[in-house]
């Protein structure tokens, strides 16, 4: 569906998904991967996905636009054991919002990477992001998300976090 994302960039909204995703691996912050129908709406990022190898991206079974309506995926948060949920995707009005909003229900605290995120225009997208915040959703960019998860440069992973993260993405902290 990245191909129907006319809110922003799309190159930089990818970037900021694997910015994301690639802390989390550093970090071993438990990742859950979902896609719905991919088939028709295309497959989940290769470049991300590759990085979990082993790790199923979960093909949705209900083609809710809120990924709590799917078995697997509720087991998989469950599982993941972690009162915090930090979400992003496409659409940022649908299937973000409805995942984020329902996991705010199930009394979750959610931040949502906002820039990881894209809608087929900018309204949808921009009311979207509003309707989360109006709810309850923290808004983060991957640059502080992955600054609040490495904490400070005592962090025994902080070198590469500069070395694959902050200076592939364009960010300059600690170069």
């Amino acid at each position: 569906m990245i191909k129907g994302v006319g809110s922003g960039d799309r190159v930089a909204m990818r970037q900021s998904a694997m910015a994301s995703a690639k802390a989390a691996k550093i970090l071993s912050i438990p990742v859950i991967l979902t896609v719905i129908d991919p088939k028709m709406n295309g497959e989940f990022f290769k470049e991300i996905s590759d990085l979990f190898p082993g790790q199923e991206v979960i093909a949705r079974s209900v083609p809710s636009f809120d990924a709590f309506d799917d078995p697997a995926v509720s087991k998989a948060i469950a599982d993941a054991g972690r009162k915090k949920l930090v979400i992003s995707g496409l659409w940022t009005s649908m299937c973000f919002a409805f995942t984020a909003l329902t996991a705010l229900e199930k009394g979750m605290d959610v931040y949502g990477i906002m820039d990881a995120a894209g809608d087929a225009t900018p309204q949808a997208h921009t009311y979207g992001v509003e309707r989360m915040l109006q709810a309850g959703v923290v808004p983060t960019t991957w640059i502080t998300l992955v600054s609040e998860w490495m904490h400070d440069w005592k962090n025994p992973k902080a070198g590469d976090l500069v070395t694959e993260v902050y200076s592939k993405y364009n960010a300059t902290i600690g170069i």
